[in-house]
């Protein structure tokens, strides 16, 4: 966040949507340095607003149920896999 925030004036609002996970509310002390930036927490127990989860959700099951990993290299190559396939028909969500 320090290199985000560098690339802006003092004078320009960041404005930071973050989801309500415990370290993402200490941070008091960045905040007063940064007073340019602002956060703002999604609603507590609502996983369908960052799209990250979704994301996540649908790898686990299309591509990580029942899985069985003989080493990183194999389930980084299945994670690789998954998304060259997922990717052409992706849509928003």
């Amino acid at each position: 966040m320090d290199d985000v925030v560098a690339e802006y004036s003092p004078a320009h609002g960041i404005h930071i949507v973050l989801d309500n996970y415990c370290t993402h509310k200490r941070n008091e002390e960045w905040l007063a340095k940064n007073t340019n930036a602002h956060f703002h927490f999604t609603p507590t127990s609502a996983s369908w607003l960052n799209q990250v989860e979704i994301w996540f959700g649908i790898f686990s099951r299309k591509a990580l149920r029942r899985a069985s990993f003989a080493s990183p290299r194999e389930l980084r190559q299945r994670i690789e896999d998954f998304i060259k396939r997922y990717n052409p028909d992706s849509k928003p969500f």
